[in-house]
């Protein structure tokens, strides 16, 4: 599973797996209760893999700032919760990474990405390496 099934719906808690596509919408399913949901393409939906961070000199896709996240925690979970005070929540993610946005990088964006990230761990989802593309691999062969 890649972070391109993993989806943020709008008015829902945590995080959602991509199940299937429907005439309307599409079908997912809770990662913290394990809940099958209709979504409708009226929904504010995010895809994991499309989310970006903003650095000082760039933006940063989310699976490179998870990558951060599980080296500086040896590949465990958090040493902050999510629910932590706006100051403290900061500094954790200057730790992670030093050069983020302060002007454009909210603590609610820095709740989510910690929150997001142990829901992942929690279900044993610690690749966030890039996504290998079949299509470069077919080209290449011919």
């Amino acid at each position: 599973m890649s972070l391109d099934k993993i989806l943020s719906i709008g008015g829902r808690p945590g995080l959602f797996k991509l199940m299937t596509q429907t005439r309307t919408g599409f079908v997912a399913e809770s990662l913290i209760d394990g809940k099958k949901i209709t979504v409708g393409f009226r929904n504010n939906v995010s895809v994991l893999s499309e989310i970006a961070v903003y650095t000082l000199e760039e933006e940063l896709p989310l699976r490179v700032v998870f990558q951060k996240i599980q080296e500086k925690e040896k590949g465990g979970k958090t040493s902050i919760p999510h629910k932590a005070e706006k100051i403290k929540l900061e500094e954790y993610f200057f730790e992670v990474l030093p050069n983020y946005d302060e002007d454009r990088v909210y603590a609610s964006d820095i709740k989510k990405i910690i929150q997001w990230y142990n829901v992942l761990h929690d279900h044993n989802f610690t690749d966030f390496s890039e996504p290998i593309e079949e299509e470069n691999d077919a080209s290449e062969e011919e």
